[in-house]
């Protein structure tokens, strides 16, 4: 839905309302789904785990179609079978089980794990360059190491835990912690327990759960890379000043992006409540209301724990030992933005995506579009999974939203088959590949596809 300068402020927020009633009746759909496979569990419980042995990636073996090999057209897939072919891929798995929660409970402990070994690895340069003495090549190899692992403990943090908690995936499982729904996630101060980064964890899932997930490819989409990047496009620099701008922001995306741009989202959520103006600025010093709201709320908690609290922590071993963590520290922030940027902006950013002017209609269309505005990564083992944050499922993730991470891997030969018998191409390319698709875009070298009048 784009914001069309000739409709009247209250028409925008007509529309706005509407769309926000068929997110609820999407959401009470699923509810409705999963309580009706609940509630047949036990005399279906044989057959399902049948369907679903058969149907294992490992047993699958798909036959790859030529490069030249033409779609079903948007207007020409029968939206209504295809809905009812992608809820069937539900009912076949079953509902959620302490089996899909154990497998959440594995991948927090890889992410603590690393987290934690960072940490020891900082205390072991430090505590070198006291004793003995740590030469620059000992202290940056083993600094680089400690950054890196507690950059991939900040990623998969985010994206292997907090993601699909936030999307509700574990609500269903019997006798689950509190804290680990998505109403005790982050809550309060378990912000500083759970989650702590840059972005507060309310305003990035309203942004994420509600305005990407469900505006896909559209203006309203917040994560629509091609459109807030249209300054950097239409600029006059030369393509590879443009790639350098490109890099240099994929370093602090996390606070220069996400934070600011998630509150913002929010607070539109409010003003159009109270039938104002939504607002497009960002706002990074706090020299007025918004910025300071963004400094209080967004950059002190993290920034104060991270490069303060921490570092400080070193304390007992000198103050070169504080300098020394705080030098690494800053490298592994940087290092998971790098990291968050390569497996989060291109699943839904290249020349190959496809972009929409309009909202959907149905929920069978709601799927079609998942489909033809995602792209997977290359998948394999939980531990290929965790390095790409499960973010290599885009697909299926996007598909069941509230759906646990072992699911998708589960779903993801279903979801193959479902677009093979309707002709719909099913993407799935290594990142690295992605990431350079979707540079060419960020620059103005390629653009996102578009049907026609949709």
């Amino acid at each position: 839905m784009s914001n069309n300068p000739e409709k009247s402020l209250d028409e925008i927020i007509e529309e706005r309302e509407a769309r926000e009633a068929i997110i609820s009746a999407e959401e009470a759909l699923e509810i409705q789904l999963q309580e009706a496979i609940w509630a047949n569990e036990a005399k279906e419980e044989t057959h399902i785990f049948e369907e679903v042995e058969d149907v294992s990636p490992e047993q699958q073996i798909f036959e790859e179609l030529p490069a030249d090999h033409v779609y079903t057209k948007y207007e020409d897939i029968d939206k209504d079978q295809l809905q009812r072919d992608i809820e069937e891929i539900k009912e076949k798995i079953g509902p959620v089980s302490q089996e899909d929660f154990q497998h959440l409970l594995k991948l927090e402990r890889w992410s603590r794990g690393a987290t934690y070994l960072g940490f020891f690895m900082i205390y072991v340069v430090t505590a070198l360059q006291v004793s003995v003495g740590l030469g620059s090549f000992g202290f940056w190899t083993l600094g680089i190491i400690a950054a890196i692992l507690i950059g991939v403990g900040n990623v998969t943090r985010w994206a292997d835990i907090t993601h699909p908690i936030l999307h509700g995936a574990y609500d269903k499982v019997p006798n689950v912690p509190l804290k680990y729904k998505k109403k005790g996630y982050a809550r309060g101060t378990r912000r500083y327990v759970d989650w702590l980064d840059w972005i507060k964890p309310d305003a990035w899932e309203y942004e994420h759960n509600i305005m990407h997930h469900y505006h896909l490819g559209e203006d309203d989409d917040p994560d629509n890379v091609e459109k807030n990047l249209q300054w950097l496009i239409n600029s006059p620099a030369p393509i590879f000043v443009r790639k350098m701008v490109i890099y240099a922001f994929a370093c602090v995306w996390k606070p220069v992006y996400y934070a600011p741009n998630t509150m913002r989202i929010l607070d539109n959520k409010e003003r159009r409540k109270n039938k104002q103006p939504e607002t497009t600025d960002y706002h990074y010093l706090p020299v007025t209301e918004t910025g300071r709201k963004l400094w209080k709320n967004f950059y002190l908690p993290y920034g104060l724990f991270q490069f303060v609290a921490m570092p400080l922590l070193f304390l007992p071993l000198g103050w070169d030992a504080v300098w020394s963590a705080f030098i690494i520290l800053v490298m592994a922030e940087i290092y998971a933005n790098l990291h968050s940027f390569l497996v989060i902006v291109p699943n839904h950013s290249a020349g190959d995506i496809y972009q929409f002017s309009e909202p959907h209609k149905s929920q069978g269309e709601f799927y079609l579009r998942q489909i033809m505005g995602s792209v997977n990564y290359n998948t394999g083992t939980d531990f290929i999974d965790f390095t790409h944050g499960f973010l290599n499922y885009q697909i299926e993730h996007h598909l069941f939203p509230n759906t646990p991470q072992s699911y998708q891997q589960k779903m993801q030969p279903l979801v193959k088959e479902v677009c093979r018998k309707h002709n719909i191409e099913y993407r799935q390319e290594s990142v690295w590949t992605r990431i350079g698709k979707t540079v060419d875009m960020m620059v103005g070298k390629d653009k996102a596809l578009r049907v026609a009048g949709i």
